[in-house]
């Protein structure tokens, strides 16, 4: 029988994919195939493609062109109107058209103004078949006007008080954009106390000191000329007063309790709160009766302004700002009414239909208020134009009865209220076409059998066409059974088979006329390997052969190619191919693998592989213990969403049973390239259920081991990409800290590529006040690990969470964690600062908490600044060297230590925190007390004569206070180092010289000397000399120069007195040195310390010198004598370091000798030797001179 096709509303089955795409249409419209010839040939109205928008703004500067483009079969002609009349271009000679276009250009670059065409224009492109209409176009050129001259006085106010700048700029088209700079073009900043309004003033909730300024600057920049007008520059001044009164917040803008706002569906709702107040007021919004939407909600300018975008009538409602500081709240309602310009439910959809065909247009928008719906044809409202009897009008509907030709026309819909209108225009086509079949006659199509075959017949025509399909010359019948017969005219046979081929007829038929197309149909033998080849195990250095015989259609030509493990073959002279085999010689271990046949026709291909073992060659060698071998042949079965079975094939255990199999996965998705452990199993099982996380595209490979070690990895498996899912877990470490006073930072550790279980891995992150009643802001960020809140109070706690998500769903409902937004330096500083000296080296300073809302931060504790008060020597010098102490945590008081005595200390206390330090607190003066001094700088003993020592010393250099007086002690050393009575001596402070007089000749005298404050006695200097001896003629020795002597050697032997005494005393001597001889050796004990015991006077008691007191000799070290070389400094000056010497570390005669005149002068070490007195064990017997001596 013969199969006829009806063309169906229906969708087309899985699968089958239409050849041609079509123009849909409404109700039974025509579909239109975007064929090129077809639509060359197809009457069709105007269509407005291109226009200017409704409300155009030009910049006078340049030409205008206002653009209005059209097609339609004809092309249109196009025409205008301008303020509702006709527009003749001819008689303006500055107006032309675009050649092709409607599109006009005015010329008024070289002459004319643009306010000469400023109008509502509207084009009108029109050919046989209807007229289409552009919208209203009015054409206004921009305007950027200068400020009007004005005398703008100084401001001057008091600190604290509030402040509102005025810009009120120029009003140019469209609108400038405001900003604030001073007179260098730098931005003026702006905070919570100083902000810019919606209306461009200038806002201050409260002056400072540092507000004042000459250069306050309104600038209005008019983007749409490029051009920026600027206001007078305005001055401030604020006058600094001693306290200014805190008062609580009053609105600046707007004013009263409540307002009213209006908005337009679809804009930006800007809501705006300022207030003054001190301290500076913070600004919190609500909505009355509801909640603000999370996704379209922001805060601009320090949050005074609440921001909704895309706004609907579902935001009208009440929003209250309410404006807060420490001494009191207030607040603000208004009321927000959202109305809506017209807006499309439904536009109207173009109509192609044929003679006799019913159809509507609908055309439905809505609004606030409702839309007046109108309808024009042609251009012409429908009221007045030529009546159709086809067309009926229902409201927002035409309907379409019976249509003829003649119907065919361009409508508009207009939608207005009076916040704007809606133009659409559709056309309605009535076409008349015969059928056509848009299908290339005789196309041959080739199928292998078994398979598919798709024979195409595209087709067109008014009235629809019903389409016949047809086989062989004589038409025989295609039954439905074994055809499919698809919407668009193609014809399917399901399983193609030989008795298929053939040719195929197709006819489309309307009531105009008739079309036919033959196609043909061929079909293929299938390709087929009917000897494939086999697994071989070949030994090293044989040859081995793969046969691949290939049978297939005897009209097609098969390529053949050989692959090895999927690869080309090696470039090697030992792999050879003769027409269906491949010969490889000279095998080694590298060729073993896979190796697969190819073979390939422009229909079909297929493939066969066998594997190559290559193993060594016989005998056998004893048995060799390795690794094994790696594991092949992996294959993925039972997939499910989280799980898979893997299994493999040994390799050979190499002599070592394996003992386990260690089982990798790649996640070639997130980690390409990098294998991670996954199992486990016994080295007795082949196969292995895994567990898997969803979305990720797995790859396994498996390893042996055995009690020598592992094997390599075998080849990877196949690929297996698991489901998507929810994330199950959120991000980590999650934080919030501000890097800026007026923002939040939030960080985290973002999930890594496996974690994301899913495409399209974002975040939820969302925040909110801990101490307020806000609700969660959230927003979504792509994957990245940080978000920066703008906008926010300085350090105020926040609650944050930080949730997962990809395009399947939310991981669950993450942790929250407390942040603080950025800190800022403290506002004010620590107070009732009290200092108390302890001592004249130590002082303990108090100070009152600053108020924790004042530290804008967390606290990280208090800081001491003090400095001593430079001498008048110093004040000349600009850097005052400051010492700085800090106190951690909340401590309230603190101690200075190290100060100098009788100093004038100057010091202040700030506070601090993560930004840095707050302002410090008022400069506090304190005196630390009077000290102990400082030994004398210097002792020197000069001009020594027989009765008489001169002592000179430099002052303490750390007097530590007023020096009242010197005191000096000195006791007279005899030749056994036994200490005479102890002379106690006080000196005026003023005096630096002392001449001590009816002293003993030739004797030793040691002297303790320091200095005094009203504070006690300082550290002591101390120093030897010796008076000269008795002999006319001899000039005393120059003590004070110090040279390093011990005595002066004198020739005595040729004087007559001395011979006659050595005579008398010869054997008195010679017993006196045996015994000093013994004493010294044997390291006698001297009776000073028994001798200083028996005295009862204190004041002849030895001083330590680190108390100031006397102290006693030491048996064991002190009674040493003198080493060889050991001396005094050159100018007899003992420093301070060195005056810890004893009385008894003396030479007992190593170093002696006489002047010319018979004197001694004994050199003593001014330090003691801690070392054994190795010096006094000298090879050299005493002299019996210096022996005689000792005794003087």
């Amino acid at each position: 029988m013969q199969l006829k096709i009806m063309p169906k509303k229906k969708r087309l089955s899985a699968g089958r994919v239409p050849l041609i795409l079509f123009l849909c249409q409404m109700i039974s419209a025509l579909e239109v195939p975007l064929d090129p010839k077809l639509l060359e040939d197809l009457l069709q109205p105007p269509t407005i493609t291109q226009q200017s928008p409704k409300d155009y703004i030009i910049d006078p500067r340049e030409n205008i062109v206002i653009q209005c483009e059209a097609k339609g079969k004809p092309p249109p002609s196009f025409s205008w109107t301008r303020n509702g009349t006709h527009f003749d271009i001819d008689k303006d000679p500055l107006v032309t058209m675009k050649p092709g276009s409607g599109t006009l250009i005015i010329n008024i670059m070289s002459e004319g103004k643009a306010e000469t065409y400023e109008g509502v224009y509207q084009c009108t492109a029109r050919n046989e078949r209807g007229a289409a209409i552009s919208n209203n176009i009015v054409v206004r050129p921009s305007r950027s006007p200068l400020w009007t001259k004005e005398k703008l006085e100084p401001i001057i106010l008091r600190n604290g008080q509030s402040l509102v700048l005025p810009c009120r700029p120029p009003v140019g088209l469209p609108p400038p954009i405001i900003f604030w700079m001073d007179n260098s073009f730098q931005r003026l900043p702006q905070s919570e106390r100083v902000s810019q309004g919606l209306n461009g003033d200038l806002y201050f909730s409260n002056v400072l000191p540092e507000d004042t300024r000459e250069d306050y600057i309104c600038y209005a920049r008019f983007n749409h000329t490029q051009t920026i007008q600027q206001k007078q520059p305005i001055s401030v001044k604020v006058i600094s007063a001693k306290s200014s009164r805190e008062r609580p917040p009053t609105f600046l803008t707007p004013e009263g309790n409540a307002s009213n706002k209006e908005e337009l569906r679809g804009n930006v709702l800007s809501l705006e709160c300022i207030a003054e107040g001190l301290p500076t007021p913070i600004i919190y919004w609500i909505k009355e009766d509801g909640i603000l939407p999370i996704n379209r909600t922001f805060y601009k300018n320090f949050k005074k302004t609440l921001q909704i975008i895309h706004v609907s009538e579902a935001d009208s409602g009440n929003y209250q700002c309410i404006a807060k500081n420490a001494l009191g709240a207030i607040h603000h309602t208004i009321s927000v009414t959202v109305k809506a310009a017209p807006y499309w439910i439904m536009a109207p959809q173009n109509l192609v239909l044929s003679p006799g065909e019913d159809g509507t247009l609908i055309c439905r928008a809505n609004g606030k208020p409702k839309p007046r719906i109108s309808w024009l044809t042609n251009g012409v409202p429908v009221e007045i134009a030529p009546d159709d009897p086809s067309r009926k009008i229902d409201g927002d509907t035409i309907i379409f009865s019976n249509v003829q030709e003649r119907s065919s026309a361009v409508y508009q819909c207009n939608a207005s209220n009076e916040y704007g209108y809606l133009l659409a225009n559709a056309f309605v086509n009535v076409l008349a076409e015969p059928p056509r079949i848009l299908t290339p006659t005789h196309t041959l199509y080739q199928v292998i059998a078994n398979r598919p075959a798709l024979l195409d017949c595209a087709f067109f025509g008014s009235p629809l066409p019903t389409i016949e399909w047809f086989k062989g010359a004589k038409g025989s019948a295609l039954h439905e059974d074994i055809y499919v017969l698809h919407e668009n005219g193609t014809l399917e046979i399901p399983v193609a088979q030989k008795d298929s081929t053939g040719t195929y007829t197709c006819v489309a038929r309307n009531k105009l006329g008739m079309a036919k197309n033959e196609v043909h149909l061929e079909i293929k033998d299938p390709t087929r390997i009917i000897k494939q080849p086999e697994y071989a195990v070949v030994q090293r250095g044989n040859t081995v052969s793969f046969e691949c015989e290939v049978k297939h259609d005897h009209t097609l030509i098969p390529t053949v190619i050989w692959l090895k493990d999927n690869s080309e073959l090696p470039s090697d002279e030992r792999f050879t191919i003769d027409k269906d085999h491949l010969v490889i010689a000279d095998v080694s271990d590298d060729d073993s693998g896979t190796y697969t046949c190819v073979a390939n026709t422009t229909l079909d291909n297929v493939s066969a592989s066998a594997v190559l073992s290559v193993v060594a060659p016989t005998p056998t060698p004893a048995p060799v213990y390795d690794v094994p071998n790696p594991p092949f042949d992996l294959e993925l079965t039972n997939p499910l969403d989280k799980s898979v079975q893997l299994s493999w094939t040994p390799g050979d255990d190499n002599n070592s049973p394996i003992t386990k199999f260690i089982i990798e996965y790649e996640d070639t998705m997130h980690e390409a390239g990098l294998w991670h452990h996954h199992a486990e199993v016994s080295g007795t099982q082949t196969t292995a259920q895994l567990k898997l996380s969803p979305y990720v595209n797995y790859s396994f490979r498996v390893m042996a081991e055995n009690s020598i070690g592992r094997s390599l990895p075998s080849e990877a498996s196949e690929q297996y990409l698991t489901k998507a899912a929810e994330p199950d877990k959120n991000p980590t470490a999650v934080e919030g800290l501000g890097s800026e006073p007026d923002n939040l930072v939030i960080t985290w550790k973002p999930l890594n590529g496996f974690e994301s279980n899913g495409p399209g891995l974002q975040y939820k992150v969302s925040w909110r006040q801990k101490d307020g009643d806000d609700e969660w802001t959230s927003v979504v960020v792509a994957n990245v690990s940080k978000y920066i809140v703008s906008g926010t109070p300085t350090f105020v706690p926040y609650l944050i969470k930080v949730q997962a998500l990809n395009d399947v769903g939310f991981a669950p409902e993450p942790a929250v964690v407390m942040g603080h937004s950025g800190e800022d330096l403290p506002m004010v500083a620590p107070g009732n600062v009290r200092v108390t000296v302890v001592n004249s080296t130590l002082a303990e300073v108090h100070w009152d908490p600053v108020p924790l809302k004042s530290i804008r931060g967390h606290l990280q504790g208090y800081r001491i600044y003090y400095w001593k008060a430079q001498s008048p020597s110093k004040r000349n010098r600009r850097h005052i060297e400051k010492k700085i102490l800090t106190f951690q945590g909340s401590k309230t008081h603190g101690m200075l230590p190290g100060l100098e005595p009788f100093s004038h200390y100057t010091l202040n206390v700030r506070v601090v925190n993560g930004k840095g330090e707050g302002p410090a607190s008022a400069d506090q003066v304190f005196n630390t007390p009077e000290g102990v001094p400082s030994a004398p700088s210097s002792l020197k003993i000069v001009n020594p004569t027989l009765d008489s020592l001169t002592l000179e010393w430099d002052p303490p250099s750390h007097p530590n206070g007023i020096l009242t007086e010197y005191t000096l002690k000195y006791q007279p050393i005899n030749s056994t180092h036994e200490l005479g009575p102890l002379v106690d001596l006080k000196i005026p402070a003023n005096k630096t010289r002392w001449t001590l007089k009816n002293l003993n000749f030739s004797t030793r005298y040691k002297f303790y000397f320091y200095a005094q404050t009203s504070a006690g006695s300082g550290s002591q200097i101390t120093e030897e000399a010796v008076t000269t001896v008795d002999e006319a003629g001899i000039p005393p020795p120059d003590v004070g120069a110090g040279k390093a002597m011990a005595s002066r050697q004198v020739d005595i032997a040729t004087q007559g007195w001395f011979i006659g005494l050595m005579c008398a005393v010869a054997l008195l001597i010679l017993i006196l040195l045996i015994v000093c001889f013994i004493r010294r050796n044997k390291g006698g004990k001297y009776p000073v310390k028994e001798k200083e015991d028996a005295r009862a006077d204190p004041e002849i008691q030895p001083m330590k010198e680190d108390d100031g007191t006397f102290g006693e000799y030491s048996d064991a070290e002190d009674h040493k004598p003198l080493k060889k070389g050991s001396r005094t400094p050159s100018d007899r000056t003992v420093k301070k370091e060195d005056s810890d010497d004893s009385l008894v570390d003396y030479g007992e005669g190593v170093n002696g000798q006489f002047n010319e005149d018979g004197s001694f002068i004994g050199q003593y070490s001014g330090k003691k030797e801690k070392e054994p007195a190795e010096g006094n064990e000298s090879s050299e017997a005493p002299s019996p001179v210096n022996a005689m001596n000792s005794f003087v």
